[in-house]
């Protein structure tokens, strides 16, 4: 008997291993470090672009797709290691990521919508509008 008290169990004689702990710390801090040391060379990178005397527009947009992708890099990162996402199960991560991106994508399709109808309505508008000022004021200047 008195053997059987001498075996612990693990429950009882747990431990937290904090080396394995602060390993996954430190790596998560380099790796948004990383990150955002390039996301803020490419901002440079695209504001010393704007100040040349011509700027190179297919460049600053490549840029900003590229800043645009390390910036969702680091959300997923995020996400995954300080919200514990990626420790979870697939439907509920499923259940986060599928309205997420129904709601972004209906962000986009509102502003390409939004600017389709502003380029219209400026094109179309601006035409009609000189139809009708410019005869007014050619009355007007006749009055005078």
């Amino acid at each position: 008997m008195s053997s059987e008290h001498a075996v612990t169990s693990p429950e009882i004689t747990f431990m937290p291993e904090h080396e394995s702990g602060t390993k996954k710390i430190w790596r998560t801090f380099w790796v948004l470090s990383f990150l955002t040391i390039i996301e803020l060379s490419l901002g440079l990178a695209i504001y010393n672009i704007h100040q040349a005397a011509e700027p190179n527009a297919s460049l600053v947009l490549f840029f900003k797709g590229v800043v645009c992708i390390l910036t969702l890099a680091k959300a997923y990162y995020i996400v995954s290691i300080f919200m514990h996402l990626g420790d979870e199960i697939r439907n509920f991560i499923m259940t986060i990521l599928v309205p997420l991106s129904l709601f972004v994508w209906f962000l986009t399709a509102f502003l390409i919508d939004g600017t389709s109808w502003k380029n219209l309505r400026h094109r179309y508008m601006d035409k009609h509008e000189t139809e009708q000022v410019a005869p007014a004021a050619t009355e007007k200047g006749a009055k005078d």
